[in-house]
């Protein structure tokens, strides 16, 4: 997996893949892929999608999800992207889409790839990278939650002025790592059909959050450049 990784986010994370939490995390998913081949997802070149359309030094948005989707075919390693075959969409996006019609009264992109989107500098990030077929969250608590809060601490370390869009309680769990003061963060229910319309103490309802005209504000604020949502 490593191989693939982009340059500049393989030194900033050069000490985490020694670390032997790391180590052993990249043990399990060889043993997952070699007994149970074309099951595993992302493909392994895919892992690091997420970090590699959007350098460390492009990033302007986060947005966080669960894990990959556990469908054969959808996995590409962007949070909540499919490929632009994949029709119809997962449910989970079309409700994101939903939202970003209603927030911006735009049309959304006609497919469920948002490369554009990572190309603008928005992280499509999962708290867990790899899935087994079928079997939701099967790869949680095996070491990819702490890479991921690692990255996100990154982030949080070296920049300022960014959107933290963290859709779902396993996202939630990052908000310790991120400057609330410094970013801006905005916490939902996640856009599953189960998620999407629930709130609670200290997260709203994904539905009617409005999370992209509210990055674009924060952007705008902060002097830099807006998304394209709908592209």
């Amino acid at each position: 997996m490593i191989e693939h990784l982009h340059a500049d986010w393989k030194e900033r994370l050069a000490s985490e893949f020694e670390m032997p939490y790391f180590r052993e995390l990249v043990a399990f998913i060889n043993a997952e892929r070699t007994s149970k081949p074309d099951s595993i997802f992302p493909s392994d070149k895919n892992v690091f999608a997420a970090l590699n359309t959007c350098p460390f030094d492009q990033v302007k948005v986060v947005i966080l999800g669960q894990d990959p989707y556990p469908t054969k075919g959808h996995a590409v390693g962007l949070s909540f992207a499919v490929d632009s075959s994949v029709m119809p969409l997962p449910k989970s996006l079309q409700n994101i889409y939903k939202e970003l019609a209603a927030d911006l009264q735009t049309t959304p992109p006609t497919t469920g790839d948002l490369t554009n989107w990572a190309n603008q500098g928005v992280l499509l990030l999962n708290s867990v990278l790899t899935v087994e077929e079928g079997n939701p969250t099967s790869h949680a608590k095996k070491g990819w939650e702490q890479f991921t809060s690692k990255i996100i601490s990154l982030l949080n370390s070296e920049k300022s002025g960014i959107v933290y869009l963290l859709w779902g309680k396993n996202a939630h769990e990052k908000a310790k790592e991120v400057n609330a003061v410094a970013n801006f963060v905005l916490k939902t229910s996640h856009p599953s059909p189960l998620g999407y319309t629930k709130s609670g103490m200290d997260f709203i309802s994904f539905k009617g959050s409005n999370p992209f005209s509210k990055t674009n504000r924060y952007l705008v604020e902060n002097k830099r450049t807006t998304i394209d949502w709908s592209k």
